[in-house]
């Protein structure tokens, strides 16, 4: 038998869009695959050379052309070592989402992916064409099959990769991550190695795009679905696969243990998804930096922590706009926070500004009594500060609210729902306190209490009305973000959350207030997906509705 091959896994960070940037990583990557380990081939994830999801750019008229364009760079470098990657492949007036192989100047052949998902964040009926077979070449002396993303989800392709000879199978990626995303990948490669009898190597990307973050977590299994490689979760990098050839022609490759990254806890991945999320969003748009609303309440700690860790110090400002309402605990719990973390901090009340918006509505308040309305001219004014400051220094305005909060509309539009990215969207308040927990006493090199213990263990309070506490308003946190969980996220009617023993009462109110809220949240910022069913693109429902609460 022959000494084994590489086979390096591309865990690259890509941009949506572009298409030269994207063909550049593809060549700086091989040559340093060639250089740094000798590697035969090199598999980058899927539609590399747009980035993924492309959405609708799948639909300009010039793709085809600067795609082609790509290609010829790539086969032009001549470089001596296979490269797969994934593209849109334009063929008359289909679209396919295919995977090509090069060797040097060479195109070996295109596989076209069979499976499209519809579902949840996916939508590539919409733009491509299903292929309709399988691809099997030799490839550095190994006869080796291709898959795309979702073709592994299902029996099929995996079959029909082991009828036609393959001996291992490649398949590229762009699976985004939700928690527990990777076990959830580990037992799927299990069972397909395990029913075609096949090694597979699993290339994933990683980095943010938009609301989606791409955790990476790279990996190759045995024919009996073992995880005998596995590259870090939300790290770039190359991970180079040993594969040993087979000893004839009717055996599979063999992947023997190699490097397997340790596995964090859930918190871990949360927080490492959210801080990626946030990096490359800021970074990606070309933001100088961010500015937050710092208010010593414990969601505006967290956003802040993590800005910071995504970011650094420098490029993070934190303003604290008290009122009558603030609290002495506030003022104290933002500037200790700020201190900890050595970001900009500055202190603008709005009073001035609050008593000016009174004044010119005091012919409009004339006979009404003081309500929510006076509430949210307080975030109002906050929001305009916040975004005056990002007009005027470049920065990105990261707004605070947490999923429990946008779920019933516990916020103000146009006040503290004013910015571009809501770090927290996803975030249920239970896990804010988790996460803030998780930061102090686990992130980093050592415990560090960036997040003040007080902040932590206070009753939560928007600051709004004298004494004010969530729970005037809303059940308490532990029970709501059951609630919620059931009806956003797993879809149940009222009757069948109201049947795990819930009250009836609260159960009804909270689902009228998340399906009064919906206007709110088409207006709100984007934020880090975490859930199978965040509030984003993978959960739809109308606006106007008059659908009744109950079975």
């Amino acid at each position: 038998m022959a000494g084994p091959i590489t086979v390096v896994m591309a865990q690259v960070n890509l941009m949506v869009g572009d298409i030269d940037g994207n063909t550049d990583i593809v060549l700086q990557n091989a040559n340093r695959a060639m250089q740094d380990y000798g590697a035969h081939i090199i598999v980058f994830p899927e539609l590399t050379l747009t980035g993924y999801p492309p959405e609708d750019l799948l639909l300009r008229p010039s793709l085809g052309v600067r795609v082609e364009k790509a290609l010829q760079r790539i086969k032009a470098a001549d470089l001596g070592i296979v490269i797969v990657l994934g593209f849109p492949c334009k063929e008359e007036e289909r679209l396919f989402n295919a995977a090509v192989v090069i060797e040097g100047s060479k195109c070996l052949g295109i596989y076209r992916k069979q499976c499209l998902p519809n579902y949840q964040v996916f939508d590539e009926r919409r733009y491509f064409v299903a292929g309709d077979r399988a691809f099997v070449a030799e490839l550095a002396g190994v006869r080796i099959a291709l898959t795309i993303c979702e073709d592994l989800w299902e029996d099929g392709p995996a079959l029909q990769a082991h009828e036609l000879g393959a001996q291992l199978l490649i398949n590229l990626n762009a699976s985004p991550y939700h928690m527990n995303k990777l076990l959830e990948r580990r037992e799927m490669l299990r069972q397909r190695s395990t029913a075609a009898g096949l090694p597979i190597i699993y290339v994933n990307l990683v980095g943010g795009q938009d609301e989606l973050v791409f955790d990476g977590g790279s990996m190759a299994t045995d024919a009996t679905g073992n995880c005998q490689m596995l590259a870090p979760s939300f790290v770039e990098g190359l991970y180079p696969v040993k594969v040993e050839l087979p000893e004839s022609a009717n055996d599979n490759c063999n992947i023997t243990r190699q490097s397997v990254a340790e596995s964090d806890d859930l918190e871990a991945d949360i927080y490492k998804a959210l801080v990626l999320g946030v990096r490359d969003y800021v970074n990606k748009n070309g933001f100088k930096g961010v500015v937050l609303g710092l208010s010593g309440g414990i969601d505006s700690a967290l956003t802040l922590a993590i800005a910071v860790d995504a970011l650094g110090k420098e490029r993070v400002q934190a303003v604290m706009m008290p009122f009558e309402y603030t609290s002495e605990l506030s003022l104290d719990a933002a500037g200790q926070q700020s201190a900890a973390l050595g970001v900009d901090y500055q202190i603008i009340s709005i009073a001035t500004l609050y008593a000016a918006f009174m004044d010119a509505l005091s012919g409009e308040f004339t006979g009404t009594a003081v309500d929510v309305s006076e509430q949210n001219i307080q975030a109002r004014c906050r929001g305009v500060l916040l975004m005056a400051i990002s007009n005027k220094k470049g920065l990105l305005v990261l707004t605070t609210g947490n999923k429990s909060e946008i779920a019933v509309g516990y916020s103000t539009l146009y006040g503290d729902m004013a910015g571009g990215f809501d770090v927290l969207k996803d975030v249920a308040k239970t896990l804010v306190y988790r996460l803030a927990v998780y930061r102090n006493q686990r992130y980093g090199l050592e415990a560090q209490e960036v997040i003040p213990q007080q902040v932590i263990d206070r009753p939560p309070s928007a600051e709004l009305a004298p004494a004010q506490i969530d729970q005037d308003s809303l059940p308490a946190y532990d029970q709501l973000d059951q609630i919620l969980e059931f009806y956003v996220e797993q879809d149940f009617s009222a009757d069948a959350i109201i049947a795990r023993g819930f009250d009836a009462g609260t159960v009804k109110k909270v689902l009228r207030l998340v399906d009064l809220n919906e206007y709110k949240r088409r207006q709100s910022p984007i934020g880090v997906r975490l859930t199978q069913r965040g509030f984003g693109r993978d959960r739809r429902y109308p606006v106007t509705s008059a659908w009744p609460l109950g079975e």
